[in-house]
Formats: C-alpha cells, sequence, structure tokens
C-alpha cells in the first residue's frame, strides 16, 4: 500500500501531493498551476522549478 506525500509548490505555495515511492529527478505536476516541478530530495521531499527543456539541434 502506498501512502501519500505532500510538498510546498515553488511556484504558487499550493500542496502538491505524490505517492511515497518518488524519486529524486522525478518530474510531478502542480495540480493547482500546472507547474512541472522536480523532485529534488524525498526526505523530506523537496521540490524545485523543473529545468527547460531545450533543443540541442543535433550538436
Amino acid at each position: 500500500m502506498t501512502t501519500a506525500l505532500s510538498a510546498q509548490c515553488p511556484e504558487c505555495q499550493g500542496t502538491v501531493v505524490g505517492s511515497d515511492d518518488l524519486l529524486v529527478a522525478e518530474i510531478v505536476i502542480c495540480r493547482q498551476c500546472s507547474t512541472e516541478l522536480e523532485v529534488v530530495a524525498v526526505d523530506p521531499v523537496v521540490l524545485a522549478l523543473a529545468p527547460e527543456v531545450e533543443e540541442d539541434w543535433g550538436e
């Protein structure tokens, strides 16, 4: 059985709920502001804004 963990969204300060099997570098979405967040720590859960994906143009 999995339990829910929660953390604060750094963008809107809303509560982001995730399962207890979150992994570092996993991307989660804030349900309040739709911001993509990256899990940077799991004990306790710490979230940061996910890095923007940039095109590499084949380089």
